[in-house]
């Protein structure tokens, strides 16, 4: 399998060495704006071609999957023209800033019937997998509320028109919370809601920090807070009517060894471990290849499928208008 990357930020690299990780992989074609630095990116990641022009990597007939690894609001402009060329598709997350683009591209993945991923790469990971069989065994008994939370000090390197800490970071535990609530919710129930937050903006005028209560088909209430100016810190914990699970590694960024803690409330705690082969990009590109040989349009549930990504970006961009400002 070929890929192509378009970009050459920081999470491009660590795809890079994703998919060299991958020995059904090859890192064929990369396109940046800035010669210098797609030159150095070629040689540290050992790629065989390198173009200037996004276009053209995109429509280079040994391509067999693009990574588009753009910021933000360029995702739905090249997912559209990776599909028009008849392209497999990893986009990186978030899908898009807004509902409008969000659908132009789903439209053109449908229209043109190729597969589509989005970059929610955690969610390939044993960890979360192991994480969702506790659950929906029982374990923790009926869902009744969700707490999450993801800081990390990244706004001085983003770029402004990505719209900020919901889009970069939100969309995290945003996602996960979505995740699980699937498990225990209707299609209706899940995207049955009200939110109300709170947040402040930053200096490139998109909310840095918000925090956002949502209330699920009048049963379970989520309660979701990120910033990005401050830390580099993760919390995320779902309490049931017996118990609670609480994740003591970062979900979002699993590794080989990772733990949860499973608690009995007044009764006892278990500290669940996790191992696994390698990171979550290194499942993820595992994961596409796999769909990609099977001829599946898209990778499946629990992982991100465009069913998802939809709604994902749709309790992203609800929780960015209803966020009261200070």
């Amino acid at each position: 399998m070929k890929w192509g990357i378009i970009g050459t930020s920081f999470i491009s690299g660590i795809m890079a060495e994703a998919i060299n990780g991958d020995d059904k992989s090859e890192l064929y074609a990369v396109a940046g704006r800035t010669q210098t630095t797609l030159d150095e990116f070629a040689k540290s990641y050992a790629v065989h071609k390198s173009y200037t022009d996004y276009d053209a990597l995109i429509n280079d007939p040994n391509v067999d999957i693009v990574y588009i690894a753009l910021p933000n609001h360029l995702h739905h402009e090249f997912v559209v023209k990776a599909a028009a060329a008849g392209k497999a598709i990893l986009c990186e997350k978030s899908l898009s800033i807004d509902m409008e683009k969000t659908e132009i591209a789903l439209a053109a993945v449908q229209k043109h019937q190729v597969f589509f991923a989005e970059g929610l790469m955690y969610l390939c990971h044993p960890y979360i997998e192991k994480a969702l069989s506790v659950l929906v065994s029982g374990a923790i008994g009926e869902i009744k509320a969700i707490q999450g939370s993801y800081v990390a000090a990244i706004s001085q390197f983003v770029n402004a028109d990505s719209k900020g800490a919901l889009y970069n970071l939100g969309c995290y535990p945003m996602s996960l919370a979505y995740l699980i609530l699937k498990q225990s919710l209707s299609a209706a129930e899940l995207m049955d809601y009200s939110v109300s937050a709170i947040g402040r903006k930053g200096a490139d005028n998109n909310i840095c920090e918000s925090s956002a209560t949502f209330r699920f088909a009048n049963k379970v209430n989520v309660q979701i807070h990120t910033a990005e100016d401050y830390g580099l810190k993760h919390g995320f914990t779902v309490l049931g009517s017996k118990g609670c699970l609480t994740f003591n590694s970062n979900p979002w960024l699993p590794g080989e060894m990772n733990e949860f803690e499973l608690e009995t409330y007044e009764a006892n705690k278990e500290t669940i471990t996790v191992t696994a082969a390698g990171d979550a990009f290194f499942y993820q590109v595992r994961a596409i290849r796999e769909a990609f040989e099977r001829g599946d349009k898209s990778l499946q549930a629990p992982k991100a499928t465009p069913e998802s990504s939809e709604d994902i970006m749709k309790l992203l961009t609800d929780w960015e208008s209803s966020t009261q400002l200070s």
